[in-house]
């Protein structure tokens, strides 16, 4: 007897969001890793200026590639999605230099946050140091210009499953029995669209299964999250969202001056109670 799969009504999670102008602390990063705050907009945290000259250096990148994974998009750097641990380290290693060419002699925001982080945890005896193996090390950050061309240029998804499928022998998984966060850096926006919504709903593995995404985590289907609230980011040129990348979450369809939408993204959280890991 074949049993059909029974598709679980999603349950609203409570959130926290919260909006601000500024720069970037430690701290925010924190309450993130402790799953203090769902998400975190942070309007107006780095130049215009800055903004400007990494997206002309993603534009000119001899590394841009497009994704050929099922979610389309263009990119400089490596992801771990849908990977094995070999397979990642060898495409981190290959594309280092390409991803140091998104900053040149600039400053670089990401690598600021890092080493601050560091230095702030090191004080509370937590470790936080890039995902690594015998095999190599993650980048610090890929640079992303999502493209699809329906309701969403970024299907609705969720962060932890990938973690969890990040294969054997790896300590990756260990962080999805915490907070995984993701962290945008965003040089280039469009003037309309391209916000980052997010979904009153955390699911579980058994959520995941039902919707026959316990491998991927995407895309979460339009009549699953039909029934559910949702905030949205409306994000600008220079701002940083900080989220729980296991909320569901997609970018809205972009439109107007006809710039990208560029984002400078990593994940990061806690392996153990005294190791962070930061990974692409």
């Amino acid at each position: 007897m074949v049993t059909a799969k029974t598709s679980l009504a999603p349950v609203i999670s409570p959130v926290s969001i919260k909006e601000r102008s500024g720069s970037i602390s430690t701290e925010d990063v924190i309450s993130a890793l402790k799953g203090q705050i769902t998400g975190l907009h942070i309007k107006q945290a780095f130049s215009p200026e800055l903004a400007d000259e990494i997206a002309a250096n993603f534009t000119r990148n001899p590394g841009l590639k497009e994704r050929k994974d099922g979610v389309p998009g263009q990119y400089v750097g490596a992801s771990h999605y849908r990977k094995n641990a070999d397979t990642y380290f060898a495409e981190s290693e290959n594309a280092r230099p390409f991803v140091d060419a998104l900053f040149g002699n600039l400053v670089d925001p990401v690598r600021a946050l890092f080493d601050a982080l560091k230095r702030d945890l090191h004080k509370q005896g937590i470790e936080l140091r890039l995902f690594r193996s015998e095999h190599g090390e993650a980048n610090l950050c890929r640079a992303i210009c999502w493209s699809g061309t329906g309701m969403y240029c970024l299907e609705p998804h969720d962060d932890v499953a990938q973690v969890l499928c990040a294969g054997k022998g790896s300590e990756l998984p260990t962080v999805a029995n915490n907070t995984v966060v993701a962290l945008n850096f965003y040089p280039s926006m469009p003037e309309e669209g391209g916000n980052l919504r997010i979904w009153s709903h955390k699911p579980t593995e058994a959520d995941r299964k039902s919707q026959g995404l316990e491998n991927s985590g995407y895309p979460y289907s339009e009549a699953y999250l039909e029934p559910l609230p949702y905030h949205d980011l409306p994000l600008k040129t220079g701002d940083i969202a900080l989220i729980d990348g296991g909320f569901v979450h997609g970018v809205t369809r972009q439109s107007g001056n006809g710039r990208p939408r560029l984002l400078l993204n990593c994940f990061l959280g806690f392996a153990r109670p005294d190791r962070v890991l930061w990974w692409t």
